[in-house]
């Protein structure tokens, strides 16, 4: 008998989870049933899984995209290695890239790009069984009930006989294959553009390319617009001004680090994900339908800088800020609920930078007469602080 407050034995503690897991998986047979998964895939999916993987509940503590600095994280998804890397992928896979191009509208940058950043050019699409890591995440009830459904259409992808519970690897999350689609995105969006009968994002570049861009252009992407343009602004550009039409944005006198001119037609949105003095952005709606792949602003940019310089554009000529001038998850946390008190911020206090928080500490910037450059930084949240 354990002492009171003592921690079980590992044997006892081990066998525990065994049971509630084998229970989870029980409970979920019904449900796959009625969703058309047969019994002998539902049995081939689990075979041989006798409890939650350690490895991917300890990863739910850390997600790099959302923990480094922007500048941090762009330094390996843009590296000289990968540029390097996906214009030799440009050059070999140009036939392809260019019937993807035509068919779905999706340049080829930007589809090169997305595979760079998601599995550096097919080289690392995971090596994590999807089944068990969706398995661990929905018995853990980590994010409520989506991990649940994107088990449940696991199942459905392994029915449909696209993979098998073999090769049907990713991520720690469930992101599968070169693209890193979770299951659902992968009923909605994988495309068999090797025309053999599959969905392969494991195996198929072909279905890989096309898949990411056939999501792209469901989720919206305009042809006629780049993600965004790296940009100067002139000496006293008014910030507070920062929406509008890219055409109003060159007559203020905002011009492309490139030197071409910017796009006669489309709106923009400024980007300063350093602040003042580092690198300039005018963001377009494209720009959110990349977040929509993944929420991060740092992965999104990550994917449009590399499309940038896999076409053969320049590098970033504004330097970074400072380290000491970006809070960390709890300053970002105590900032959101300062501006939640003052009508400016609705949402959850999570800690994390995007758009939400950008337009709050704009607005509380042009209220306060300060430079509205969005940028949440120590010192904003201390003037924040002191002004009841």
């Amino acid at each position: 008998m354990l002492a009171a407050g003592a921690a079980p034995a590992p044997s006892e503690a081990t066998a525990e989870t065994q049971s509630r897991f084998a229970a989870f998986i029980a409970a979920l047979r019904p449900e796959a049933e009625a969703r058309g998964v047969s019994s002998n895939t539902f049995a081939a999916a689990f075979a041989g899984m006798s409890g939650p993987d350690p490895d991917v509940l300890a990863r739910t503590r850390r997600q790099g995209e959302f923990g480094r600095p922007v500048w941090d994280y762009l330094v390996g998804a843009v590296s000289p290695g990968r540029i390097a890397r996906g214009q030799a992928q440009a050059k070999r896979l140009a036939p392809i890239l260019a019937r993807i191009e035509a068919r779905y509208g999706v340049p080829r940058w930007i589809v090169l790009a997305f595979w760079g950043v998601e599995s550096d050019f097919g080289a690392s699409g995971g090596s994590v069984p999807t089944i068990r890591a969706l398995a661990t995440l929905a018995e853990a009830r980590f994010r409520g009930t989506l991990f649940r459904d994107e088990l449940l259409a696991a199942l459905t992808i392994l029915e449909r006989g696209d993979v098998t519970p073999e090769r049907m690897k990713g991520s720690w999350a469930g992101a599968m294959g070169q693209v890193q689609f979770l299951p659902s995105s992968f009923l909605a969006h994988a495309v068999d553009f090797d025309g053999d009968g599959h969905r392969d994002i494991w195996g198929s570049e072909a279905d890989a390319l096309a898949s990411i861009a056939a999501y792209l252009k469901a989720l919206g992407w305009n042809p006629a617009l780049s993600w965004g343009y790296a940009v100067t602004l002139p000496t006293g550009f008014d910030l507070a001004r920062y929406r509008g039409d890219l055409a109003e944005f060159a007559r203020r006198g905002v011009r492309r680090t490139d030197g071409q001119a910017l796009p006669d037609a489309g709106a923009g949105s400024l980007f300063l994900p350093g602040g003042l003095g580092g690198p300039v952005f005018l963001i377009t709606d494209n720009f959110e339908v990349v977040r929509a792949y993944n929420t991060s602003d740092s992965y999104a940019l990550a994917v449009g800088h590399l499309a940038d310089r896999l076409a053969g554009g320049p590098v970033l000529a504004a330097p970074w800020p400072v380290r000491d001038a970006r809070l960390d998850k709890a300053g970002l946390q105590a900032l959101q609920v300062g501006l939640t008190e003052r009508g400016l911020y609705a949402g959850e206090a999570d800690g994390r930078a995007g758009p939400k928080l950008r337009e709050a500490v704009r607005q509380y910037q042009i209220a306060e007469g300060l430079p509205a450059d969005g940028y949440a930084t120590p010192r904003l949240l201390e003037h924040l602080r002191g002004r009841p």
